[in-house]
């Protein structure tokens, strides 16, 4: 795996020198064979650490949880100062912004409500969708801890955790019963092969 860096360069203004650098950036973009593969000579090689900062994600089984916990009572002081300017101190959405809290069992219903508490299947997303886009001004911005806090309170808004001095870690995430659990199902659909044309398309197109 290759990162790339953008760069600008006074080279690219119009005359000769841009016209140098162009065909610079031809030759060493144009793929030269190596040892060991195919190279095109851009880029650098990207180094564990740095795909670690972006392998983030976490399924519905707790697979990618980070260790750590927190209270939601700490999750309470966060998402005061952090989130209730948009989602409101109950969750009911500040001035359009996303309601977080309430409308369960109203997803059939002529209005329905999609919130955390009624619409989102597993609370271990949650903490994943918190995690990386979260305060929406500095997503990527909060801790791990503060990431289970954050998540338990809301969990805690939707009335699906009681107890504010209860920890809320990787463990106690997988226990929370979300109501909408069993609404998302699977396409049965089956995938349908349509090959592609690649000579006298015109005339083997079927008539309408």
């Amino acid at each position: 795996m290759y990162r790339f860096k953008i760069f600008s360069s006074p080279f690219f203004s119009k005359g000769a020198g841009g016209i140098f650098i162009a065909v610079i950036l031809g030759i060493f973009a144009f793929p030269v064979w190596a040892g060991d593969g195919l190279v095109y000579g851009l880029g650098t090689r990207t180094n564990p650490e740095e795909i670690a900062g972006w392998n983030i994600d976490v399924g519905p089984d707790g697979a990618g949880l980070p260790p750590g916990s927190a209270t939601l009572s700490e999750g309470q002081g966060i998402y005061d100062m952090k989130c209730a300017r948009c989602h409101g101190v109950f969750g009911e959405g500040v001035a359009g912004k996303p309601v977080l809290a309430g409308g369960i069992g109203t997803l059939g219903s002529h209005e329905p409500q999609k919130t955390v508490g009624s619409y989102w299947p597993h609370a271990t997303t949650l903490f994943a969708y918190i995690r990386s886009s979260m305060p929406f001004d500095r997503p990527r911005s909060l801790t791990d801890q503060e990431v289970y806090a954050v998540t338990g309170y809301v969990l805690y808004l939707n009335e699906l955790l009681e107890d504010m001095g209860a920890g809320i870690n990787a463990q106690t995430l997988l226990q929370v019963e979300m109501p909408n659990r069993n609404g998302f199902v699977a396409d049965p659909r089956p995938d349908v092969a349509n090959a592609a044309c690649m000579t006298d398309c015109l005339r083997n197109a079927p008539k309408q």
